[in-house]
């Protein structure tokens, strides 16, 4: 029983990992503040959902998913990334909010509160053992892909104007870059990695409804990034492992503190904000960050 319940642990950890990537290439390496990157993870699930109940293929309906992430990414970035940085946060939350309102509302196709289920799983038919034992074998497969995919990047003169940007936009300016395109590509890429972590997701829940894409789950990614390190991605997979182990570890104090389940949820935030301020007043730059890159 232990066995299989670390096995969750580590499962919904490297989903939210792939997730905090996303946002980390956005923020942690480009500077793109984005408050609403739960929408990229609705975008992916519904759409992997919705196209394999059509009887799209399962690997089919993953590319357009992650594909129809990225697309709207591009979308939202053309008409904010020419201003302020302040103007892509103040959107990307509103956009978040629009999906979720969306998703709730649209009954006719995403079965509005009420959510989807019963959408086939990858090779669900042909696994005889622990489903989850081969999602986890999955999921880590494609982490480790992502992981050294952005590592690649980031080391690559691409990811050098991006960090340059990060720092001062004047600088890549002078040098005859074009900002504008390497910050749609920094968040079509980050968007991208949401999509496709929203459809692991969906996998993993066997049901989704817009309850699962609220805001605090861009939050737990910002947690992730800052826990481990903004501009690093060894430090992003650890944050995300991490928070969810402590989210994990706190289950098992309800049967010592005599609090509703409700009152306990609601504890358990409280405690992860309060070690998270500890952490950062003694650790600003994260496990893995440097204090020269930390953003000003």
């Amino acid at each position: 029983m232990m066995i299989e319940y670390l096995i969750t642990i580590l499962l919904i950890a490297s989903i939210y990992a792939i997730f905090a990537l996303g946002l980390n290439l956005e923020w942690g390496f480009t500077g793109l503040v984005n408050f609403g990157h739960v929408a990229f993870l609705a975008i992916g699930a519904y759409t992997t959902v919705l196209l394999s109940l059509h009887g799209v293929p399962l690997f089919v309906s993953v590319l357009v998913g992650v594909a129809l992430a990225g697309a709207f990414g591009a979308l939202l970035g053309i008409p904010t990334l020419k201003l302020r940085e302040d103007y892509l946060a103040i959107v990307t939350i509103g956009f978040a909010e629009i999906i979720r309102l969306f998703l709730l509302n649209e009954e006719w196709l995403t079965g509005g509160p009420m959510g989807v289920c019963g959408y086939p799983r990858p090779f669900e038919d042909i696994i005889t053992g622990d489903y989850n034992l081969f999602m986890l074998s999955v999921v880590l497969s494609i982490l480790i892909l992502c992981y050294f995919m952005l590592e690649k990047l980031i080391k690559s003169p691409w990811g050098r104007v991006l960090k340059s940007i990060r720092e001062d936009e004047d600088v890549p300016v002078s040098l005859g870059k074009n900002v504008f395109v390497y910050k749609i590509q920094s968040l079509v890429l980050g968007s991208m990695l949401a999509g496709l972590a929203g459809s692991l997701l969906a996998f993993y829940l066997q049901y989704i409804n817009p309850r699962n894409f609220m805001p605090i789950e861009t939050f737990y990614a910002w947690i992730a990034v800052v826990l481990g390190g903004s501009g690093n991605n060894k430090g992003t997979v650890l944050g995300a492992v991490i928070l969810f182990c402590f989210f994990s570890a706190t289950r098992f104090t309800q049967e010592y503190v005599p609090l509703h389940p409700t009152q306990m949820g609601a504890l358990r935030i409280m405690l992860i904000g309060l070690l998270l301020i500890l952490f950062m007043m003694y650790r600003p730059e994260g496990l893995f960050g440097k204090k020269e890159e930390l953003m000003l």
